[in-house]
């Protein structure tokens, strides 16, 4: 499984999301690919609104912020 982090600069929520990633603790770690959504109009329309968001890349299942340890945990099984 690997990850997809929809970002983009300036973004308060962004940090947290990433801190919450990083201090969660993960039986095995997951390769994480972070993409800044100002590179893309698509992804503007996309995600401007919903940011931070990550995706994973085998199911393409999203988890939205706000989420807690908890939830990422259980989206990551």
């Amino acid at each position: 499984m690997d990850l997809l982090f929809y970002t983009t600069s300036q973004c308060h929520l962004c940090e947290l999301a990433e801190a919450l990633l990083v201090n969660t603790p993960m039986p095995a770690p997951v390769p994480v690919d972070v993409v800044d959504i100002a590179q893309s109009e698509e992804l503007v329309q996309r995600y401007g609104t919903r940011i931070p968001v990550l995706r994973r890349g085998d199911t393409g299942q999203e988890l939205d912020w706000p989420f807690n340890q908890d939830q990422l945990l259980t989206f990551l099984q």
